[in-house]
């Protein structure tokens, strides 16, 4: 007599590694174990790594909720020059030379002028819709069309380590807030553009990337492993929402 495998439900943290779309973990998850409902609670570009918060059976329900959550990355940058995609995936649409007086104190001085509420406006190579179709696809056409800004929350911009033309930061910000268009604008800002070259993903509110697995290690785990890893669906949200 068989007895049915019981059904793999909760929150999942996984390390992204680069290279890879969030969609692409999501789908080796579903297929490895033979789940049906896998899903996310906030991507990642093929370019950045780590935590990726996934959701299994019924906490597919729970994804409104957990999108929601506040991020905190860290990441890397590089000073004169400008990218069509805000990051080194994209191609170079400008160069210029960094300004002469341009040193740690000025490098963060402006990075404290986006703490705060703002609108971003997102750029054109991302998931974003226009009239259906993403926006990213219209980009590769060459097309570009107007974006509406959205309000995000920028609660945390550090410099992390500096050797121009480099450095390296981390940003704490709300749900919605592109990392790569931040380092874009403080480019803009500072006369000589930039683009981002590296970015991790570290925290989403209370979870964090120490806590994840990382997919060779899914690799080598079964049902009963998978499990044990699992963090349940009441632990993840507040009581009201269930």
């Amino acid at each position: 007599m068989n007895v049915p495998t019981p059904s793999l439900d909760g929150i999942l943290l996984v390390d992204k590694p680069t290279g890879c779309t969030s969609h692409d973990v999501v789908a080796h998850i579903r297929r490895s174990f033979g789940i049906k409902k896998v899903g996310h609670a906030g991507t990642l570009d093929p370019l950045a790594t780590g935590l990726l918060i996934l959701l299994l059976g019924k906490a597919t329900k729970i994804s409104q909720y957990l999108i929601s959550l506040n991020k905190e990355y860290e990441g890397e940058f590089l000073l004169g020059q400008s990218t069509d995609s805000h990051d080194s995936d994209g191609e170079v649409v400008e160069s210029k030379p960094l300004p002469a007086d341009l040193n740690e104190i000025k490098l963060k001085t402006e990075m404290l002028r986006f703490i705060g509420d703002q609108y971003q406006t997102p750029p054109m190579f991302s998931a974003k819709k226009h009239k259906g179709k993403p926006l990213y696809k219209m980009a590769r056409q060459g097309q570009e069309v107007d974006r509406e800004a959205r309000f995000i929350h920028i609660s945390a911009f550090d410099l992390t380590a500096i050797d121009l033309p480099r450095g390296g930061f981390r940003v704490a910000c709300s749900k919605g807030t592109y990392v790569r268009t931040l380092i874009h604008d403080l480019g803009q800002n500072l006369t000589c553009g930039a683009h981002m070259t590296a970015l991790r993903r570290t925290s989403i509110d209370r979870f964090h990337i120490k806590d994840a697995v990382t997919m060779d290690e899914i690799d080598n785990m079964n049902h009963s492993d998978i499990r044990r890893k699992l963090i349940p669906i009441y632990q993840a949200v507040p009581s009201h929402v269930l």
